[in-house]
């Protein structure tokens, strides 16, 4: 309302609606209204010159990201799993028993301009590839992440936290998976202890985990152990209620190499799998491998939930993600929640608009 309508009012009554609208205009009951964007996506492994270059994206990969940058950098906190090593050194590889099919990953140290010109914040470096390269992987990785400026977590004893600032607001973050070196997802009073220290710390608290059974049979959550290949992935619903229940705001699940259903616990917010983002080359990116979302949350300036929304895109082997006009993964989402979840507390539209029921 402007100040010409407000004048011209003769009526008290009309005078006393206006004022509420007009004080909120200018700032006067602006006090604790304030909200704050975080932006999560899946893994992301932007090309491996190991074991050979043609592993490596043409451009220097600089076109990998292009058309989803403006949706990555509209949000106050941009978030994403860095699923290998990051750096230009030799290190140690690891080992596997048929090299044509040896999944080890070693992106070049100059591929860090595509995650900075992209908005990244803030990496997990909490999965079974972080340690592709041995301690000289993980050394040179985090060399480079604290050189570009962007904050990382989820190595045990080393860097199991990480604190930062935007916009007023502290954000803590930390990291979990059940591979060697990481913090442990299966350890939950440990993972809990974390989590209660960042959240006397800071504002929001942020925790990522990679876990899970992988592949299409393994779309849905159940509330118990998950196994793969006879490993234990950790029981993931299990250990993003126990973090919520420390005092974590908002839970980005990655590991499956799909996506999975979103869940309102507490009024926090968790996505159990955003899947396979951006992973050039060397991934399997066959039918729902092949789509994931970048979902945008809308919280307060504690970390309750207010709204969100999710962006849809797919990626094949020759490029990597791009906005979907079919928006299949808002309907598998939407899908996965509804059989999953059916109490979680959240809608979902056909477009992606997240909101509490």
């Amino acid at each position: 309302m402007s100040f010409k309508t407000l004048k011209e009012d003769s009526h008290f009554g009309g005078l006393f609606f206006a004022l509420p609208i007009l004080f909120f205009s200018l700032g006067l009951f602006a006090q604790g209204t304030k909200t704050v964007s975080i932006v999560g996506v899946g893994d992301m492994m932007l090309g491996t010159n190991y074991p050979s270059k043609k592993y490596l994206p043409a451009n220097g990969g600089s076109d990998l990201l292009a058309d989803v940058r403006k949706v990555l950098l509209d949000a106050d906190v941009t978030f994403g799993n860095l699923e290998g090593t990051l750096f230009d050194g030799e290190g140690t590889p690891k080992t596997c028993n048929d090299s044509t099919k040896c999944y080890v990953f070693r992106t070049p140290a100059s591929y860090i301009r595509h995650f900075s010109d992209a908005g990244f914040d803030v990496l997990s470096i909490a999965n079974n590839h972080s340690g592709d390269f041995g301690p000289t992987g993980r050394k040179g990785t985090k060399a480079v992440l604290k050189n570009a400026g962007i904050a990382y977590a989820g190595l045990e004893g080393t860097d199991e936290t990480t604190i930062f600032e935007r916009n007023g607001i502290k954000f803590g973050f930390c990291a979990f998976a059940p591979n060697s070196g990481t913090c442990d997802i299966r350890k939950i009073e440990t993972a809990k202890a974390i989590v209660a220290s960042l959240e006397k710390q800071c504002d929001i608290v942020i925790v990522s985990f990679h876990g899970g059974a992988e592949g299409a049979d393994n779309q849905h959550v159940s509330n118990k152990t998950e196994l793969y290949l006879e490993e234990d992935r950790g029981n993931v619903v299990k250990f993003s209620h126990a973090v919520i229940d420390a005092g974590a705001d908002i839970v980005f699940g990655h590991g499956p190499h799909v996506t999975r259903a979103i869940e309102l616990y507490k009024d926090r917010f968790i996505a159990y799998s955003l899947g396979n983002f951006c992973t050039y080359g060397r991934f399997s990116l066959n039918g729902p491998a092949g789509i994931s979302p970048i979902i945008k949350v809308i919280t307060d300036e504690k970390g309750e939930f207010v709204k969100g929304q999710i962006t849809a895109t797919y990626q094949q082997k020759t490029h990597g993600p791009k906005l979907d006009p079919e928006k299949r993964v808002i309907a598998k989402i939407k899908e996965l929640t509804k059989v999953d979840f059916p109490n979680s507390g959240l809608a979902i539209s056909s477009d992606g608009a997240i909101s509490k029921k």
